[in-house]
């Protein structure tokens, strides 16, 4: 028998599971069985039931597991691991799991489906499309949505029932602008853009016409090409500390500008400040050695927290493999706002700032308005950024 890999037999068995009870494209986890009052609750996620199983539920790719199933997959772990331990505090919830895309029903039709009116949260790990389709579900039907993992608000303005969690980019450049602020308003301060790529550089000209403080004093510099090193050498200082943040969205560019800079660092000492998205690059190369790189991010899994152990070890000890970020997503959103659901009922919307249920992340939750001339309400953000520094590709702090 051909062997696979203990990670996708370990997800194998999750999907096969979960499946096992399905009905449709509608799965419905139900929880405790007595007569106390009972919280509905919409996931919406990407499983790809049709792509994954017949119409007999037979597994349709034998023994490879496709990676486009992994995040919503994990993600229902999480939430499903959220959901036990939410039963041993007898907090009873009706858990209905949509599948995003099944080809059975669009979202609207969900909506007026008799299973969703009842609702009283929703719940998503969303594409742009599907943001914009929940968020105006949401609003209608004036129930709290939770976009788990967009980062991005589509677009979408006067909508209180949205709350998006995974930070948008404004919100990472008003948080390294004010970080810099704070503590490095005198070193050689350096803006890095790539030429025709503005969107970045805009945010952080916005901030600095609105800034309550001292302005910083920037110096943008707009690169041709990543490897422009004449470009990048003559701005840095040899005589002072430099502070280059490097306000590019694509990676590549972005390394090559920190691996010119990273090579003359014992002459121009300097940190690299970076974009959200750096966590996937490769920091740990020689070429990157002793160069401090700072980078943002709403979600921080702190490996000595109690409850992180103890996910990992369920998951080594049931599926012999590790729980990726999107488990322990799943698992905080389901464990935090199932709760506040229970505190505040369906006045869920004008309380989601409340800080009560941390689970791993410090969420500051806070009103947007887009519009500073005709302020009004356009959706709710997680304001709460975490910095993390590394150095030889290992995280040696968070701020």
């Amino acid at each position: 028998m051909k062997i696979i890999s203990r990670y996708l037999f370990a997800l194998s068995i999750i999907l096969t599971n979960f499946f096992q009870s399905a009905k449709s494209q509608v799965d419905s986890i139900q929880r405790a069985q007595d007569s106390t009052k009972r919280y509905r609750i919409a996931l919406f996620l990407p499983l790809y039931l049709d792509s994954a199983f017949d119409a007999g539920y037979n597994y349709r790719y034998d023994k490879n597991f496709p990676k486009f199933f992994n995040p919503g997959l994990e993600f229902y772990e999480g939430a499903q691991l959220a959901i036990d331990s939410l039963q041993s505090k007898n907090l009873n919830l009706d858990v209905e799991v949509y599948d995003t895309h099944s080809g059975n029903q669009t979202i609207s039709q969900i909506g007026e489906s008799p299973d969703f009116q009842q609702t009283q949260l929703m719940v998503g790990y969303v594409n742009a499309a599907e943001l914009r389709d929940l968020a105006n579900l949401a609003l209608r039907k004036n129930i709290p949505f939770i976009n788990a993992n967009y980062p991005n608000d589509g677009g979408i303005t006067n909508n209180h029932q949205l709350v998006i969690l995974n930070s948008t980019l404004r919100t990472h450049c008003e948080a390294i602008y004010k970080f810099v602020q704070r503590n490095y308003p005198t070193y050689n301060l350096l803006f890095f853009t790539k030429k025709g790529e503005d969107r970045v550089k805009n945010y952080f000209m916005d901030v600095e016409r609105n800034t309550a403080s001292v302005p910083l004093r920037l110096k943008y510099v707009t690169l041709d090409q990543p490897s422009a090193q004449n470009q990048i050498l003559s701005s840095l200082d040899s005589s002072r500390k430099n502070l280059c943040i490097v306000g590019i969205l694509d990676d590549n560019f972005s390394k090559t500008v920190c691996t010119t800079i990273a090579s003359v660092n014992k002459t121009y000492i300097s940190k690299i400040i970076g974009m959200p998205t750096w966590d996937a690059i490769d920091f740990s190369r020689p070429e990157f050695t002793d160069q401090e790189i700072y980078f943002t991010t709403p979600f921080y899994i702190n490996p000595n927290d109690s409850l992180v152990i103890s996910i990992q070890q369920y998951f080594k000890n049931k599926f012999y493999s590790r729980p990726s970020d999107m488990v322990f997503r799943g698992y905080e959103v389901m464990f935090r706002f199932s709760q506040l659901l229970a505190l505040f009922g369906t006045n869920l919307s004008g309380s989601i700032g409340e800080r009560k249920f941390k689970v791993f992340n410090d969420f500051d939750i806070q009103p947007v308005f887009l519009n500073r001339q005709n302020p009004t309400l356009d959706y709710l953000e997680n304001k709460k950024l975490y910095f993390l520094k590394k150095v030889n590709g290992n995280i040696v702090a968070v701020y």
